[in-house]
């Protein structure tokens, strides 16, 4: 099992920029796959983006690609997420998980381990 923890969150104006970092302790990180998901008000998770164990492979959701970039540093147990062209539907609080697989995956429920959140807020 890995331990996550999420940073980087807070208030930034539409068309602004935020970078959430996801640090990672316990078992081998490069092990896992490792993907965010975001949980606007009153709304169910949802997948935002997921990367590979090696980080040569990512996937995004259509609302973000173009505008989001998931990361990884496996010399660092982190993962990131740099967020450009924010909009206040991206309001919500991010989660990364971490699934003990390699591959790549957007279904929530395959993650075995999640972090607190950070909560992302965008003003219009």
């Amino acid at each position: 099992q890995v331990w996550l923890v999420e940073s980087g969150g807070g208030l930034v104006q539409a068309g602004g920029s935020l970078r959430l970092s996801c640090a990672a302790s316990g078992r081998t990180f490069s092990s896992y796959a490792m993907g965010w998901f975001r949980q606007p008000p009153e709304k169910e998770r949802e997948f935002v983006a997921a990367i590979n164990w090696s980080g040569t492979k990512m996937d995004y959701a259509d609302s973000v690609k173009g505008r989001f970039t998931i990361s990884r540093d496996n010399t660092r147990n982190t993962v990131y997420l740099q967020m450009n062209s924010l909009e206040p539907e991206d309001t919500a609080v991010y989660y990364c998980g971490a699934r003990y697989s390699g591959t790549i995956s957007t279904s929530r429920s395959t993650y075995s381990s999640w972090g607190q959140g950070t909560q992302v807020t965008v003003s219009s």
